[in-house]
């Protein structure tokens, strides 16, 4: 086997994790086209292997290289293409490594089957599967062939091919580099796949290759559909029987049957698609479209079927698609209204008609989430006359994207050109806007002063009018309260209308419910404001919906659905180029990670979600929320005081102090007592008590309740300390906080160890050991322990690193042989630093040691 191409970013990770494990059978899959070959040949490379086979259809068996002999302990076997073995070879490689002094067997197995293929993935040590590539594996591909592809291109590409390697490679290979800089340049098929779909469907019946054909031309009009009726699609292939044909495409694999009743069907991939209807040809297209311009239900979609049937001005048929585009704005339907205006805007006749159906298009796709493919028509825009709309929205994707200084000059410029009077429509537009701007400004007032203006200009049915009433409530819960905000909300749900619109109230609503210590109620809305699908519902709306969902679950302890539901909403939001919600995202992720231990993974996440000084405050705060949670696991108090520092400026103080929404000031003052900022803790604790109290917020009073109690504890105030955090307990017990529970039981027990109350300190320490465990927080299951052997009381020694020590001793020197400073030390276990210097001196006497690195050096 020769050597591959150099591995793409995601496949050299994976790479280093297999060649560093101690797996012995090791079984390596990918579909066709997946990159298998490369991988395997990399491994190859770098174990280095002591046989490397390839199988080949046609050959008996692979193992003649290895001339009869078993392959002994400390060799590396691979085997590529392990599908076209003779099984006799493959199970003597697996019984081979399965024994107890095997060698190395790596089996790259190009397509997953039945009967071997389970039984070898069952003996498997470890099962690598060669996915989707990333963005930044094709980014990566296209630098290797010398071209910079945009973000917007690298997104496209990675979802026309499906994320299969063979696609992007071909497709990087064939396409000229210029057309990647065209705006309307549609990603062709890859030659390979083209020959195979060609061959597939002259393998056919009739029936089946129009059904295929039909089935290609109704999806190419529906960027919407997630599959095509088997109903429709016989209608439009002109059959009047369809399960044989369903049957034979399905066979072929040109078709995948989507339920039991084979009533629902789609194409492979977008590159199938493509290869249909190339093969298809534009006559044989524009047929198929116009008879499905007759057949399909949605309106929205006939147009688009007549639009592809005939694909030149036609005054008419934009009128048409505008006024629909229209209508389906005015549902919030943002997705579906982008496409009718695009539309509409290429069979505008007048030229000034087609460029401002274009922004309108542009602003839509916004809207619904489609960043990449609204920033594909940028240059077009730019190109058009300055007019306040245009403005307007290339200031609403400034303000998606995450740009603030942009968005306000672009939003300023808009303001300045309109006439309210004249253009109220564009006006109450350019306003909600602002609506957006000043949300991610974390500036309530502002907000509300906007919404206002929006909803005042146009009729209350207006879609701007519309979105700028389901966020007004985001600004009013900060000012008037969350209460107020909420009552409005009820009452704007039962005057919206189902779908997207209500999409967008729900959401808030949702958000509202969890700062409002009501995790349960926001975990119901918020989950119902996920989907997308209705009419193309908004990608955004869906994003802060997953951000806000995976914190409610976070809080009430489900922390693999907040892992999977922040994951979810952080890939859709890279791959939308919504960047304004990438730190919400990823802060739930780089939590969960550090409370977990994969220091690694959660230093990556903290590194996608970080924001600077230029972003939106609404980035930044997710962003130092995250980093102080990451060093709060470490123990890095410094670190977290640091993190926190930029919440503590004015430009918070309206919202982002106001109690419930960002839980953070606990963390903050917590941080300021445990470095010995005592003074700068009381007082920033007092002014948060107090607005808590105000509020009347039960989680915030419990949170900052422990904090105090911290304070009074290091102050030497027990039985103060001692109310304070019974009723931070008191206070959470009817919430469903557990994390909170768990950190107040921690803070309660290190504080009476530290008074010297060992027994009393057990048991609390034990409670909270007890929930974190449960939630699966191994870092902080690890501090328990460690206070638990430090107080000496019930604590299980029987591994201990040093002896003749005391428990707290064992503990300091513990910390410090892991390279910690005194400080750290000192923080990690509730003491003062005089009394870390105290126990390492006896430390250093008893062990007979005069340095740290001694002390490490000791360690068993």
């Amino acid at each position: 086997m020769s050597p591959g191409p150099p591995l793409v970013p995601t496949r050299r990770r994976a790479l280093d994790d297999l060649v560093g494990s101690a797996a012995r059978l090791v079984l390596v899959t990918a579909p066709p086209g997946g990159g298998l070959s490369t991988f395997v040949r990399a491994y190859a490379e770098a174990a280095p292997a002591t046989h490397r086979l390839l199988a080949l259809p046609w050959e008996d068996a692979p193992g003649a290289a290895l001339a009869g002999r078993t392959p002994a302990a400390g060799d590396v076997v691979v085997l590529e293409d392990a599908q076209h073995a003779d099984p006799a070879s493959v199970q003597a490689l697996v019984s081979a490594a399965r024994a107890a002094d095997g060698p190395v067997v790596v089996l790259g197995w190009r397509v997953p089957g039945e009967g071997l293929f389970e039984s070898v993935r069952s003996a498997a040590d470890t099962v690598v599967a060669l996915d989707r590539l990333a963005a930044q594996d094709v980014a990566a591909l296209a630098e290797q062939r010398g071209l910079v592809l945009p973000a917007s291109q690298v997104d496209r590409l990675l979802a026309h091919a499906d994320g299969r390697m063979r696609h992007v490679v071909e497709l990087l290979d064939e396409v000229p580099a210029a057309d990647w800089t065209v705006s309307f340049f549609a990603l062709p098929a890859p030659a390979t796949a083209a020959r195979a779909v060609r061959a597939a469907l002259a393998g056919l019946t009739d029936d089946g290759r129009a059904l295929v054909r039909a089935a290609a031309v109704l999806e190419a009009a529906d960027r919407q559909a997630r599959a095509v009726a088997v109903s429709e699609a016989g209608r439009v292939a002109g059959l009047d029987a369809t399960v044989a044909a369903v049957d034979d495409a399905g066979r072929a694999g040109l078709v995948g049957v989507l339920d039991e009743h084979a009533m629902w069907i789609r194409l492979p991939d977008p590159v199938v698609r493509r290869a249909v209807l190339d093969e298809l040809g534009p006559a044989g297209r524009a047929e198929l479209h116009e008879r499905a311009a007759g057949v399909v239900v949605d309106p929205a979609v006939a147009l688009h079927h007549r639009w592809f049937a005939a694909p030149r001005p036609d005054a008419e048929l934009a009128d048409r698609l505008d006024e629909l585009a229209s209508e389906r704005a005015r549902q919030g339907a943002w997705a579906s209204a982008a496409d009718l205006l695009v539309l509409a805007s290429r069979a505008s006749v007048d030229a000034e008609a087609r460029g401002a159906r274009l922004v309108r298009g542009v602003d839509a796709l916004v809207g619904a989430g489609e960043v990449p493919r609204a920033s594909r028509y940028l240059t077009e825009l730019e190109s058009l006359r300055e007019t306040p709309l245009r403005n307007a929205v290339l200031g609403y994707l400034a303000v998606v994207r995450g740009r603030p200084a942009e968005a306000e000059s672009r939003l300023g410029r808009a303001w300045e050109l309109v006439n309210p009077r004249r253009d109220a429509d564009t006006a109450s537009l350019i306003a909600q806007r602002y609506v957006l701007h000043h949300l991610a400004r974390c500036r309530p007032r502002e907000l509300v002063a906007w919404a206002d203006r929006a909803m005042d200009l146009v009729e209350p049915s207006a879609p701007t009018a519309v979105e700028a009433a389901a966020i007004r409530g985001l600004g009013v819960a900060p000012v008037d309260g969350i209460d107020v905000a909420l009552e409005g909300y009820r009452t704007l749900v039962g005057e919206v209308p189902e779908g997207p619109v209500a999409q967008r109230v729900t959401m808030a609503s949702g958000w509202l419910h969890l700062a409002a210590d009501d995790p349960d109620r926001a975990r119901e809305e918020l989950q119902s404001a996920l989907t997308t699908d209705f009419l193309g519902g908004s990608r955004r709306i869906s994003l802060w919906a997953h951000g806000w969902l995976a914190r409610a679950q976070f809080q009430t302890g489900d922390w693999d659905d907040a892992m999977r539901t922040a994951t979810a909403g952080l890939e859709m939001a890279q791959r939308s180029g919504m960047s304004l919600l990438v730190p919400l995202l990823a802060w739930t992720r780089t939590q969960v990670l550090a409370l977990r231990g994969d220091w690694e993974a959660a230093e990556q996440s903290l590194r996608v979600g970080d924001a600077a000084g230029r972003d939106y405050e609404l980035m930044r705060v997710p962003a130092a929320l995250a980093r102080a949670a990451y060093c709060e696991a470490r123990a890095d108090y410094v670190s977290v005081v640091r993190a926190l520092a930029p919440l503590t400026q004015p430009w918070a103080r309206e919202w982002v102090e106001q109690p419930g929404y960002w839980p953070w000031p606990d963390v903050y003052a917590n941080a300021l007592v445990l470095v010995g900022r005592e003074d700068d803790a009381d007082a920033f604790l007092a002014r948060h008590e107090e607005r808590a109290a105000d509020a009347g917020h039960v989680s915030a009073t419990a949170r900052l309740a422990y904090a105090r109690g911290r304070w009074q504890g290091v102050r030497g105030d027990l039985d103060a300390a001692r109310q304070s955090f019974q009723r931070a307990i008191a206070l959470l017990e009817p919430l469903p906080l557990r994390y909170d529970r768990a950190r107040v039981h921690f803070a309660f027990g290190q504080t009476l160890r530290r008074a010297g109350r060992r027994a009393e300190a057990d048991a609390v320490i034990s409670t909270a050991r007890d929930i974190y465990l449960a939630l699966g927080a191994a870092t902080y299951v690890a501090r328990c322990d460690r206070e638990l052997a430090a107080g000496g009381v019930n604590a299980a020694r029987s591994q201990r690193e040093f002896d003749d020590l005391t428990p707290q001793e064992e503990a300091v020197a513990g910390l410090v042989a892991q390279g910690r400073s005194n400080k750290e030390v000192a923080a990690e276990l509730f003491l003062s630093v005089k009394t870390v210097q105290y126990h390492l001196t006896r430390i250093y006497a008893k062990l007979g040691v005069r340095s740290r690195a001694e002390l490490a050096a000791r360690r068993p």
